[in-house]
């Protein structure tokens, strides 16, 4: 080390670089990490005179983005992938997943499930989940052993299942666990009520309180199908969203997961109070719950991230599809080409998620100062060429197997497409016995 060089643990260069807070590609550069930080963002000839590094790494024909953030998933669930496939959402819930959840659900099947929801994830380049299930410290120890960023939610539901009794049971547990983990930089925590058919409003009430005592984002189904709706107009005599502005839900704290069937007024107050909304196209179609109007959420301002959904409704924990999927839906739905520019969908999947989940003063752009969260997609074969816009590329031809390495937090997690985790658990022959248990429930 010279003299006027600053040492560092790790220099990534790369032939392009999307770093997200601006739609300037950059050629040629490279990024500057110590202690997990994100420390600069510069010419790859500059950083080599400026920086000292541990590690170096050269990326010759790589797209280097921030890393993926999955706005909403059940990641156990991928224990339940392809176990009651086409039906529409309520058949698939009521007569398949509940019955199966209820005879096969406990700590060890999420934290098994979530595991194997980590390994999907981070070999395609997502480094963060915002998850909603039960079990939430067995969801926290998976996402920790895989040294993954996660949301936890904190599920609410009025019935009971194996995890607890009833809505008060559901949020004590939740809340205990949240006070354990409350050390663990990776590691944050939402309120997750599950839906407005399943939470009563009592417990919208309370959980809107806590989330304004302890500062928590709020994560929850909403108009996710016409059945909801009807359902909600019979009961409540109102509109899904109506009952929860009304109950003093909206706003920036909470994420409205599918937004399927809006209306202008709808749009416009989502728009209004800064919710957000997570998009999950994939299982919104396989469910045939419909198409989002997501132009016209972008169109009025709303803040749109991208979701899989649980691996039991897409049945990829994959991004790469949600991002592509999410682009050509919106052309075709409104009849506008330029509807949803790649630019447009890796910033649903990157920094617009961040914001939908507060973080974004810490990850969803590679912006000095940030943690290092970071995606390099090998745009090198020859099915990827010629290449003219890596973006687009990304979006329109690449898929999640062009993803060579992953970090997080500065630590690299995926190295030449291999995992690197210090597990010590054999998650292959945990999915052998699940999959002997759960044969009986197809």
């Amino acid at each position: 080390m010279t003299d006027n060089t600053t040492p560092i643990d790790l220099l990534i260069e790369a032939r392009w670089i999307a770093p997200v807070d601006t739609d300037t590609l950059l050629e040629h550069h490279a990024v500057a990490v110590d202690q997990g930080r994100i420390v600069a963002l510069l010419p790859a000839s500059e950083a080599r005179r400026r920086f000292q590094a541990t590690e170096h790494r050269i990326l010759g024909q790589h797209l280097l983005i921030p890393g993926l953030i999955n706005l909403h998933t059940h990641a156990a669930m991928s224990l339940l992938r392809g176990i009651a496939d086409d039906l529409p959402l309520m058949e698939w819930l009521q007569k398949h997943i509940w019955p199966a959840e209820a005879a096969h659900m406990s700590a060890q099947f999420v934290f098994d499930g979530t595991r194997l929801a980590c390994a999907e994830m981070l070999r395609g380049g997502i480094t963060c989940f915002n998850d909603m299930y039960f079990y939430p410290d067995a969801s926290a120890r998976a996402a920790s052993e895989f040294g993954m960023r996660a949301t936890i939610g904190i599920t609410t539901l009025e019935f009971p299942t194996p995890y607890a009794s009833d809505a008060d049971d559901y949020l004590h547990k939740g809340l205990t666990v949240r006070e354990r983990w409350l050390d663990q930089p990776l590691i944050n925590f939402s309120l997750a009520p599950h839906a407005p058919y399943t939470v009563s409003d009592n417990s919208f009430a309370r959980i809107v309180t806590l989330a304004e005592q302890l500062n928590l984002p709020i994560h929850c189904h909403l108009h996710e199908t016409h059945q909801e709706i009807a359902d909600s107009l019979s009961i409540y005599g109102q509109r899904p969203l109506a009952r929860l502005h009304q109950l003093g839900l909206t706003g920036p704290g909470l994420n409205a997961v599918h937004a399927v069937h809006l209306t202008p007024e709808e749009i416009a107050l989502l728009a209004a109070s800064g919710s957000h909304v997570a998009h999950c196209p994939s299982s919104n179609l396989k469910l045939a719950s419909g198409i989002a109007p997501l132009k016209a959420l972008l169109d009025a301002g709303v803040n749109v991230g991208l979701g899989t959904d649980g691996a039991a409704s897409n049945n990829r924990l994959d991004l790469f599809s949600e991002m592509r999927l999410a682009s050509l839906l919106a052309k075709g739905s409104s009849g506008d080409a330029s509807a949803v520019p790649a630019s447009c969908a890796l910033r649903m999947a990157t920094l617009n998620a961040a914001q939908a989940l507060g973080l974004s003063e810490r990850i969803g752009s590679i912006t000095p100062g940030k943690d290092a969260d970071l995606c390099a997609i090998d745009l090198s074969p020859s099915e990827y060429q010629p290449c003219f816009d890596p973006i687009a590329h990304l979006i329109h031809v690449a898929g999640r197997e062009a993803v060579s390495d992953v970090w997080i937090a500065g630590k690299c997690c995926v190295e030449n497409k291999t995992l690197r985790t210090n597990s010590p658990n054999n998650l292959e022959a945990a999915l052998t016995l699940w999959q002997n248990r759960l044969e009986v429930c197809r």
